[in-house]
């Protein structure tokens, strides 16, 4: 089966899925995608003058380590985040590995977020290094969005001595495409009458929020970019890919209406790592298992959240994709016991073949307070 192809060649114009044009159409939003610059690295550079400028990796530096981060310097020599620890150092047999420092992170995210909360209160944190701002109506009644976009990066650089990329559009798919683009420090912005053409020569895999598996899937289909893509028919899509076809059909026509959510409420929270090597030892799956769980609490504090059910995640060697999960009658109580949750589920999916994914993600959540827990939902801040 290929990509069955819209009709006709002719010029096209982007035309939005809710509206049809028009006097009373609305204008282009302004949207700015910020990206901090290898963060965890970045920070612990800062902080100690004798890592600058040298190959770092953020994470432990056992056997069973997996780099959390990495700086510019080691990303030359291919070293990437979510790579096991002992692949990293044969990469770079200089790399120096530091631990992680969490609630140092977690400070400078809050300090780069009271930068944005200067220009709108329309902020969409998506982690710690990054988020989106609507700036449409900003607070300082600046019509440019990428002088905003300047402005905070050099106030970014001023006050926390790190560096940030932004990416400008008129809308969110656009914007974080928009950031990638001149990385590290940089700044690219993709206006209304660029984005169509800017999409339709971008391979399918440089798209956000598609990933290798259905990169691959699109290539067997005959979609290689984002020309190919907006070739193909709403239907196909649908077919193809479910839910998410609708969405594909309009980012490869540079439409994307989902707004910049301050209040976004948060459905779940989870890591995942990717193994460049396919593990098969329980007891290393189970290492790996109690670092992701420790990750996941610590991003669950950071956002004062608890949850009730914990899912498991499994890519096997052969790309099969199997999830588990075990709701509790009480949220989970620390890290300790989301590790052996997390551990008993594997034990019960256990084949024999070689795992090359693992995730954990705690949903069903509930915000923590002072006085325990209630149903308000918070986000995790930036």
């Amino acid at each position: 089966m290929e990509c069955e192809r819209q009709s006709g060649r002719g010029p096209f114009k982007p035309a939005s899925p809710a509206s049809s044009g028009g006097a009373d159409a609305p204008r282009p939003r302004k949207i700015i995608h910020i990206d901090m610059d290898a963060f965890y690295a970045s920070v612990e550079q800062r902080d100690n003058p004798d890592l600058r400028g040298k190959p770092v990796a953020v994470g432990g530096s056992s056997a069973r380590g997996v780099v959390a981060a990495a700086s510019y310097e080691a990303r030359r020599f291919g070293v990437r985040s979510a790579m096991p620890s002992v692949t990293a150092k044969r990469k770079c047999t200089d790399l120096i590995f530091v631990k992680p420092r969490f609630e140092v992170y977690k400070q400078v995210s809050h300090q780069i977020r009271a930068i944005f909360a200067r220009y709108t209160p329309l902020i969409e944190p998506l982690s710690l290094d990054e988020a989106y701002l609507d700036v449409t109506q900003n607070l300082k009644g600046m019509g440019s969005a990428t002088q905003i976009a300047e402005e905070i990066r050099a106030t970014i650089r001023a006050e926390t001595g790190l560096t940030a990329s932004a990416g400008v559009s008129y809308n969110k798919f656009l914007a974080k495409l928009a950031s990638d683009e001149n990385k590290p420090d940089g700044l690219f912005i993709i206006r209304p009458e660029m984005g169509p053409g800017f999409i339709e020569v971008l391979p399918v895999g440089k798209f956000h929020g598609i990933g290798p598996a259905t990169t691959a899937k699109m290539n067997r289909l005959g979609i290689h970019n984002g020309l190919d893509l907006r070739a193909c028919e709403l239907p196909f899509l649908i077919k193809a890919f479910g839910k998410a076809g609708r969405f594909y059909y309009w980012i490869a026509r540079g439409v994307d209406e989902r707004p910049v959510r301050a209040d976004r409420i948060r459905k779940s929270i989870g890591a995942e790592t990717t193994f460049f090597e396919d593990l098969t030892s329980f007891d290393a799956l189970s290492d790996v298992l109690a670092d992701l769980a420790a990750k996941v609490w610590r991003h669950c504090q950071a956002a004062k959240m608890r949850g009730r059910t914990v899912t498991l995640k499994v890519k096997y060697f052969d790309f099969e994709i199997i999830t588990s999960s075990r709701t509790l009658p009480a949220a989970v109580a620390g890290p300790a016991e989301l590790s052996a949750i997390s551990v008993d589920l594997l034990a019960r999916l256990m084949p024999p073949k070689g795992i090359r994914l693992l995730g954990v993600t705690v949903s069903n959540l509930e915000a923590e307070c002072e006085t325990g827990l209630s149903h308000q939902q918070m986000s995790l801040a930036l």
